[in-house]
């Protein structure tokens, strides 16, 4: 499994759990993308080696100064486990009403990013620095 396929997979994910309108789905999903990020054990690795295959990130890359000694995918799931939850929170915890589609937007701009191979918040992040 690409880190492409895993966007898109993140990205359906999202979108039924928002769909059938269930947190503890988001708080998982959360869990695990901090899990993977912090620890560095992904799925997609974890598949590649038990297939005995070394696939590509399948994902547009861009070349930058490394000034951080943090991979950029694991900053991703980092960055989206965060945005995804601290939004959550504000707006069925607090009520931030206005902040409905954000979470929406996130599931559809993922599954976007693994449709097409470019993930513009993956490119901010390897532009910042990330390695």
């Amino acid at each position: 499994m690409t880190e492409r396929v895993f966007l898109l997979l993140v990205g359906i994910y999202i979108l039924v759990a928002l769909y059938l309108e269930n947190n503890y789905l988001i708080y998982g999903l959360a869990a695990f993308l901090v899990f993977e990020g912090v620890s560095g054990i992904r799925l997609t690795r974890l598949i590649q080696k038990a297939r005995h295959v070394s696939l590509g990130y399948g994902l547009v890359d861009v070349n930058s100064k490394v000034r951080f000694a943090i991979d950029g995918l694991s900053a991703w799931r980092v960055f989206v486990a965060i945005t995804l939850v601290s939004v959550y929170v504000l707006l069925h915890e607090y009520g931030f009403d206005v902040l409905w589609f954000f979470p929406w937007f996130m599931g559809f701009a993922i599954l976007g990013a693994g449709a097409s191979g470019i993930c513009p918040v993956f490119l901010g992040l390897r532009r910042a620095g990330f390695k």
